[in-house]
């Protein structure tokens, strides 16, 4: 049974949550990736199971992830983060009484979505592994010594990877690789054949957009088994291991909407670790309760934030019972509520429009949204939406601008092969472009065209 929540300011969109001593006091204190404010957020604790306000430290563009690891051998946690938009892991080594030295960086793969930490060739170093959800690949940074790394060694993996755990699977007593593919509803495995490489993958099916894994023994049988939040099932599924890095067929457990991230502690001192689940959709947390033999019982829910992104298990509070932290989201998309605004003023979007490796500024006025529900791999089309307000229907990627004139010019949208489920679709006016080109070369394009747009996270925050 868990108390009532107690909630803590971090920044802007808060990711990914960590929980770890850093100051070396003998209490876990709370780092936290701000995706909004491409910062990390840094909570002491303070005793008694609270916590001091945060200290913020800049880091990459969407920081999607992050873990907290002595990578330097000075006995402190340093922090790793995984930048999504600036395709590079943030390395902040720990500069003691809980501070942290100004990042550095490392080139990794497209979208670097998820990072792990773990010693993976046997040198007693911590090295880095990173999926890299736009390249498809694992990437694999070797301690080069003193808390830098050499670049990175990549491997094929699923579609879209987006969760990564190492951990030995085969009992060689050499740490492997556990992805998760958001667009392949899989999850690969990947051998380690020594000397810090590894075997190609091994794919199991999974539920539809698998969004997080754990890998964490179950049944009390020595061999560590893998459990994944499945974001389009609002179900978890536990893959028992079969041995020699094998693993059965799934099953599942029913939890909340859109499940986004999963740790597997045990939080009732039976020694058998149970299954917490951050709900996204649901702003709940789910605690599985392991009933033996690697099966679980059925879900307790309890309210959280809203749409929490991540989740930990440990005891903060020092009673020797393990605590859930959560990191809430709140928003991907915030209505402007600024005195000076209309209620039916605009989102401001920022993405790639015309391929130039900048991201671009859309502002854009609601004027509909609708729910979809659709499955990855199906055909959809924009048109069957808001029929009575459709006639030509537009892509915010369809966007072809000559940065060198004012033409716009648009790609009529057909049909969209989906790579994830989305929630809901925005149609919209788009009020203006600013097109984030170098120099003398920005401009801004006024555009009084309807488009629509395909949203993932379809989240308003008022």
């Amino acid at each position: 049974m868990f108390l009532n929540q107690t909630t803590y300011a971090v920044g802007s969109n808060p990711r990914s949550v960590a929980v770890v001593d850093v100051n070396s006091d003998n209490k876990p204190d709370i780092v936290v990736t701000n995706l909004g404010s491409a910062t990390v957020s840094v909570l002491l604790n303070a005793g008694n199971g609270t916590f001091k306000a945060q200290t913020t430290y800049p880091v990459g563009a969407w920081p999607n992830s992050v873990a907290v690891v002595d990578v330097n051998s000075d006995n402190k946690p340093d922090i790793v983060v995984a930048n999504f938009n600036s395709n590079n892991v943030g390395v902040l080594l720990n500069a003691g009484s809980g501070t942290f030295s100004a990042q550095t960086t490392y080139p990794v793969g497209n979208n670097p979505y998820s990072v792990a930490v773990v010693d993976v060739n046997s040198d007693n170093k911590s090295d880095i592994v990173v999926a890299n959800y736009g390249s498809n690949t694992v990437g694999v940074l070797l301690n080069a010594g003193s808390g830098t790394f050499s670049a990175q060694t990549t491997y094929s993996v699923g579609s879209y990877p987006i969760s990564v755990a190492v951990a030995d699977v085969n009992s060689d007593n050499k740490s492997d690789i556990v992805v998760t593919n958001l667009g392949s509803a899989t999850v690969s495995v990947l051998l380690n054949a020594g000397s810090g490489t590894f075997s190609a993958q091994t794919t199991y099916p999974v539920g539809n957009n698998p969004y997080s894994v754990a890998v964490v023994d179950v049944n009390s049988d020595n061999k560590p088994d893998i459990v994944v939040a499945n974001s389009g099932w609002a179900t978890v599924s536990v893959l028992l291991n079969a041995g020699n890095g094998t693993f059965n067929t799934q099953t599942t457990y029913p939890v909340g909407s859109d499940p986004r991230s999963v740790a597997v502690v045990d939080v009732n001192s039976d020694n058998k670790p149970d299954i917490v689940v951050a709900n996204y959709g649901s702003s709940t947390v789910s605690v599985l309760l392991n009933a033996g033999n690697g099966t679980f019982n059925n879900q307790t829910t309890y309210p959280v934030g809203s749409y929490p992104a991540s989740v930990a298990v440990v005891d903060v509070n020092s009673d020797n019972k393990p605590d859930i932290v959560v990191a809430n989201y709140v928003g991907v998309l915030k209505l402007i509520t600024d005195a000076n605004e209309t209620a039916d003023k605009v989102f401001v979007i920022a993405r790639q429009l015309i391929g130039n490796n900048y991201l671009d500024m859309n502002e854009i006025t609601v004027v509909g949204v609708d729910n979809i529900n659709t499955n990855v791999g199906e055909n959809y089309s924009v048109s069957s939406l808001f029929e009575d307000e459709l006639s030509n229907t537009y892509m915010a990627d369809g966007f072809n601008i000559d940065p060198t004139t004012t033409n716009i010019s648009f790609y009529k949208f057909r049909e969209y092969i989906l790579t994830f489920s989305p929630w809901c679709m925005v149609l919209a006016s788009l009020d203006r472009l600013i097109s984030n080109l170098p120099d003398a070369n920005r401009t801004q394009y006024e555009a009084p065209t309807r488009i629509s747009q395909i949203i993932n996270d379809c989240i308003y925050s008022e």
